[in-house]
């Protein structure tokens, strides 16, 4: 598997030495790979993708909080569609659950992923199983009962919902490992975090269509060091909670797209760089975007860039109208 060649190299950043205990014995502490946050636990199991329904239809989603990780990206039309990874936290559903795009497939194996979704066209399955992905699909086990039900209060296609608690019985069926290691990301220690700088960004605007439930904007609140989302003016929350939704890093990427056939398929390049923002503690960084070892990351200078040890959200814009464009800030 793809991030298992690193083993070797993350058993030396993975961990964090901590002061010696009273017996003068020292106690090695592990971090989640995808947040940074530490953990007294053994971090082995592998990472669930899932493709989450982003129509107004769909919203509020379920199991969004607790993701690592959440990509943005646009699916048909001037409608995104989300895929949410999930390791350092599990939700009992995710959903509702939509159907498979190449790019989301892709970025999903490039992270080492269980890929699960609902549907999808007839070519998209085939490159799914020719590519060897290791996927969960949703039409396959539509409303079992056991990986994924059909709810009574919204309406097909924006219904079906994952039961996280069957993935990895589902998975362990099909022959799939559940279990694997993961190289971290690069995430800033306090001090860093203490001493970052860039332009202010408080509030930040994107611009997906002029229709205004294709516009998300970030709200940062200083008093907790967390940015709040919302969509079409509304405040992403949980569904059954109505928890917000609270980010540590908003990281914005230009890519290219392109519209692929009649039902407005879309190709994104996922795998060439370009400029972006990361967004931070109120701060933004202009700074540009690569695909290392499969994973999107930021880079100034030639050099890793780190997150702010918690959740992020990444935002991927077409290079028409482009990200200058797309993107504004304000306090």
């Amino acid at each position: 598997m793809l991030m298992v060649v690193f083993i070797i190299f993350i058993a030396g950043c993975s961990k964090e030495e901590l002061p010696a205990n009273d017996d003068g014995t020292k106690e090695s502490q592990t971090i989640f790979p995808l947040t940074g946050i530490e953990t007294n636990e053994v971090v082995d199991n592998r990472i669930i993708s899932v493709m989450v329904n982003n129509h107004q239809n769909a919203r509020p989603q379920s199991g969004l909080s607790e993701a690592d990780i959440i990509f943005e990206i646009l699916a048909e039309g001037s409608i995104t569609r989300l895929l949410a990874f999930y390791q350092s936290e599990m939700p009992n559903v995710v959903g509702p659950v939509r159907s498979a795009r190449e790019y989301y497939f892709e970025l999903a194996k490039g992270y080492d992923s269980l890929y699960v979704y609902h549907g999808a066209a007839g070519f998209v399955n085939d490159m799914i199983k020719g590519r060897g992905i290791n996927y969960l699909d949703g039409a396959i086990h539509d409303n079992d009962g056991n990986l994924f039900k059909r709810e009574s209060f919204r309406k097909a296609p924006h219904n079906s919902y994952l039961q996280m608690n069957a993935v990895n019985e589902v998975a362990n069926s099909k022959g799939y490992e559940t279990k694997a290691s993961y190289e971290p990301f690069k995430f800033l220690t306090d001090e860093e975090v203490d001493d970052l700088s860039g332009e202010t960004a408080n509030h930040v605007k994107i611009v997906y269509s002029n229709n205004p439930s294709r516009i998300v904007e970030y709200s940062y609140d200083d008093a907790n060091g967390n940015y709040y989302r919302s969509s079409d003016g509304e405040p992403t929350i949980e569904l059954n909670s109505e928890d917000p939704i609270l980010l540590d890093n908003v990281f914005i990427v230009e890519t290219y797209h392109e519209v692929m056939d009649d039902a407005g398929r879309r190709a994104v390049d996922m795998e060439s760089g370009g400029d972006a923002y990361l967004i931070q503690k109120g701060q933004v960084q202009e700074v540009t975007w690569e695909n290392r070892n499969g994973r999107i990351v930021p880079v100034k200078d030639g050099q890793l860039i780190g997150f702010v040890p918690g959740k992020t959200w990444i935002n991927v814009v077409p290079t028409n109208p482009g990200i200058q464009q797309s993107v504004t800030f304000s306090n």
